[in-house]
């Protein structure tokens, strides 16, 4: 009879589980390195000593630096999304201020400032363009349909759904007005601005 021996499969699970914490050891790497230095100083080479692996393991999961941005700043969108839903797990009971202030969270952290220099250098480079833009939107359509949940927000009523992307437009202006001074005071008026004006338009 063929088959696995049972020594092999132990072998194998190790294995992929090194493998696995090898990927996302790289990938946190990304994000940290491609928002603290910018595309330009984000190399693979830097990426993988700062993960504490070899440049061949690196190109192992990501053949290319596209390969290795984008799905760095994906895993993070995911992970972002998760925690998201994770402070909400009850659902948000009503309480929209929670759900605005935790919004432009979102927008206020290392995954931003990494997505931003992507948008900067897909800007630039032919390459990386159409896989950013297809990231961007499907991060987009996510994080809109969780603030949709969240704010219990019917989408049918005329201008609701208007009402929830200029929401997510705004943590995106506040996001970026972080990146250069700590707005932390100003953007608690407007989360408290933004919640008074959800109320009424949401009912």
């Amino acid at each position: 009879m063929g088959g696995v021996s049972t020594v092999d499969r132990a072998e194998r699970v190790p294995k992929q589980d090194r493998s696995r914490a090898t990927r996302q050891r790289l990938l946190e790497a990304a994000v940290s390195c491609l928002a603290e230095h910018g595309w330009a100083g984000s190399t693979v080479s830097v990426v993988a000593e700062r993960a504490g692996v070899s440049r061949g393991a690196a190109q192992h999961h990501f053949p290319t630096r596209e390969d290795l941005f984008t799905a760095a700043v994906e895993y993070v969108a995911e992970e972002r999304s998760t925690a998201l839903r994770a402070l909400f797990p009850e659902g948000a009971a009503g309480d929209r201020h929670a759900v605005v202030a935790a919004l432009v969270d979102l927008y206020t952290g290392p995954l931003f400032r990494a997505a931003l220099h992507l948008w900067v250098a897909a800007s630039n480079e032919e390459q990386l363009r159409p896989r950013v833009t297809e990231l961007e939107s499907r991060v987009g359509r996510e994080t809109h349909r969780i603030a949709v949940e969240l704010l219990a927000a019917d989408e049918s009523v005329p201008g609701v759904r208007e009402t929830v992307q200029g929401l997510l437009d705004m943590a995106r202006g506040l996001g970026l007005a972080n990146l250069l001074t700590d707005d932390a005071a100003r953007r608690e008026r407007v989360v408290a601005q933004w919640a008074g004006l959800l109320e009424e338009t949401l009912g």
